[in-house]
This record gives C-alpha cells, structure tokens and sequence, in this order.
C-alpha cells in the first residue's frame, strides 16, 4: 500500500510539472521577437529610438533629394522641404517616444525603422 500511494502520489507530482512546462511554452516572453522587424527587446527598442532621435535631420535632405527626382527641382525646393521639416521632427520626437518608452513592447512607427535602411523610399508613419 505504501508503494502504491508513493507511486501515486510521484505521478500527481510529474503530471503537474508536465501541464506547467507545456504552458510556459505557448506564451511569448518579454523580449522575444513575435514577427520579423518587431523591436520586443527593451535594448533595440532604446538603440532604435536614440538612433532615430539622433540622425532625424537627415530626413531634411533625403526628402528634399526624393521630392526633386520625382517631381523635379522646384518643386523639391519648396514642397520638398517642408514635407521634409515634417519628417525630420515626426522621426525625431517618434524617437525621442521610442527611447523613453523603451520597456513597453511595441512595433516601430516609422517606416522605414532607420534612416539608412531604404534610403530611396520616402518615411511613412503607422
């Protein structure tokens, strides 16, 4: 009888142990990557902010350069740069945002996430 209830009681134990270990592994833990270019981790969030916050001016440049290809120089000039003002502060403060809410996981708002990274495509937001 006492082999019994030690056997028992050895396999309630192992049962309880097993179900925990099976759940623990359909969650996602703070820090892991959910989906491709999804910045989860408290470290590449703070770097993608501060690097954000940092090189948000060359967005001046970039756009005025974008614009004047596209629609050509004049317009470039004009449009160009003020469009371009717009994304050098949304980049900027968007940045700013991302380093100090650098612990809540959430995915970039700028598109693309930094600067160098599809230099010919124009910022998006969202």
């Amino acid at each position: 009888m006492k082999k019994l209830v030690t056997l028992l009681l050895s396999l309630t134990v192992l049962f309880f142990l097993v179900s925990q270990t099976a759940m623990a592994q359909s969650y996602t833990m703070y820090g892991e990557k959910m989906e491709k270019n999804y910045p989860t981790m408290a470290g590449e969030k703070l770097m993608n902010g501060l690097v954000n916050t940092a090189t948000g001016w060359v967005e001046l440049p970039k756009t005025v350069i974008l614009t004047s290809q596209r629609d050509g120089a004049p317009y470039g000039l004009t449009v160009g740069l003020l469009t371009g003002l717009i994304h050098t502060v949304g980049r900027t403060v968007l940045g700013a945002l991302d380093a100090v809410t650098f612990f809540i996981p959430t995915p970039p708002v700028v598109s693309p996430p930094y600067i160098w990274q599809d230099f010919h495509k124009e910022t998006t937001y969202g």
